[in-house]
């Protein structure tokens, strides 16, 4: 929780906009616990008019399905600002709605029930996109990587070797699959959030998550002493179960 918090801590605030008290405060809770200024709102509207204090770095928007057009609160916050919006919604309209929302400005999607965890997840992805920080030392870059069952993942040569040293070879989606799996260990991350830390690669596409992590897990699960590394999580994603060790 300490690296969380030293985080958050060199942020703003992040901007939680839901007319039901119980999810607002369950979301905004975890966040402040986590260590971000969060502040609390219950009609978008307001963001336009905030004068005092730093304006938000991220919005979480909770939509209520039946209350006419629920993406009208997308699209005010969307005319009057660009900050970065997350979603979070029922999934009864499925891939379509998701579709929709995304298409409207925002960008990520959360389905409930959340899994708090993952939405802190993707917020940090989002920022450090927006706010990488300073460039990285050298001799940092050179000694990045990630451990896991006995195998390893040089991230500065792009080099995954299994228990016995033996290098197997990633596509480059592959790889960028295995290192945004690797970041969030242990954590379900959902199909649009594995889309949003891969997009940059051509072969990872909407539909082709899918397919990449079958690929990925052939691959790992050929040595036989490390079972299913990446399970399927219903209704949400995948997760690496293992373990990792950064370095």
């Amino acid at each position: 929780m300490e690296a969380i918090s030293k985080e958050f801590a060199a942020k703003r605030h992040v901007l939680v906009v839901d007319q039901e008290s119980e999810t607002r405060s369950a979301i905004s809770s975890f966040l402040r616990d986590g260590g971000g200024m969060t502040v609390t709102v219950s009609d978008p509207h307001e963001v336009r008019h905030r004068s005092s204090g730093p304006p938000p770095c991220l919005i979480v928007l909770v939509l209520q399905p039946g209350n006419g057009d629920e993406f009208e609160r997308l699209r005010a916050i969307r005319a009057h600002c660009d900050i970065p919006v997350i979603l979070v919604s029922d999934d009864l309209g499925g891939e379509v709605h998701r579709v929709a929302g995304l298409d409207l400005g925002a960008d990520d999607y959360v389905v409930k029930p959340v899994v708090l965890r993952e939405l802190l997840a993707r917020i940090r992805t989002i920022l450090r996109r927006r706010d990488p920080g300073p460039p990285a030392p050298q001799a940092a870059i050179k000694r990045r990587g990630f451990r896991f069952g006995g195998w390893r993942l040089d991230c500065h040569g792009r080099r995954l070797s299994d228990p016995s040293g033996a290098e197997v070879e990633l596509t480059r989606g592959e790889y960028a699959l295995l290192v945004a799996l690797l970041e969030h260990p242990q954590l379900p991350l959902s199909r649009e959030f594995l889309l949003q830390a891969t997009r940059k690669h051509e072969d990872v596409t909407d539909r082709a998550i899918d397919v990449t992590v079958t690929r990925l897990r052939r691959k790992l699960e050929s040595d036989r002493s490390l079972l299913k590394p990446i399970r399927a999580e219903r209704g949400v994603g995948y997760i690496f179960a293992l373990g990792v060790e950064a370095f």
